[in-house]
């Protein structure tokens, strides 16, 4: 069985999938709510959440006649910390970055004022 981080990223690989995420948001659905922006049928839309229900992104429960959709939040966290490491990769790569431009703009700098003693 796939573990739980590998479920939540291939459920938010597809782009219907996370404008579903993000209409929950708002407050809970119905599939036909869930469905009204996309030009797929509410059985599609039904397969997409079940993907992210497998994923423990949504819950699903009845609430009188409808069956409501409801963000699950928790599981993102968890990819927010896995990716955060990520974060602090690029940020030490563009200070190095920026401290490499600012060393070579001051000898740039050094070089053309010399370039106008000469001159």
């Amino acid at each position: 069985m796939a573990d739980q981080l590998s479920l939540v990223f291939g459920a938010l690989a597809d782009p219907i999938r996370r404008a579903i995420l993000t209409r929950l948001i708002e407050g809970d659905a119905t599939v036909a709510e869930l469905a009204a922006p996309f030009d797929v049928s509410q059985p599609a839309i039904s397969r997409h959440l079940k993907v992210l229900e497998q994923a423990g992104l949504i819950s699903r429960a009845r609430r009188a006649t409808a069956r409501l959709s409801h963000l699950e939040a928790e599981p993102l966290r968890e990819v927010t910390t896995w990716l955060a490491r990520y974060q602090r990769f690029w940020d030490e790569s563009h200070e190095r970055l920026d401290l490499l431009l600012l060393a070579l703009q001051g000898k740039a700098d050094k070089d053309q004022g010399q370039e106008h003693d000469h001159g």
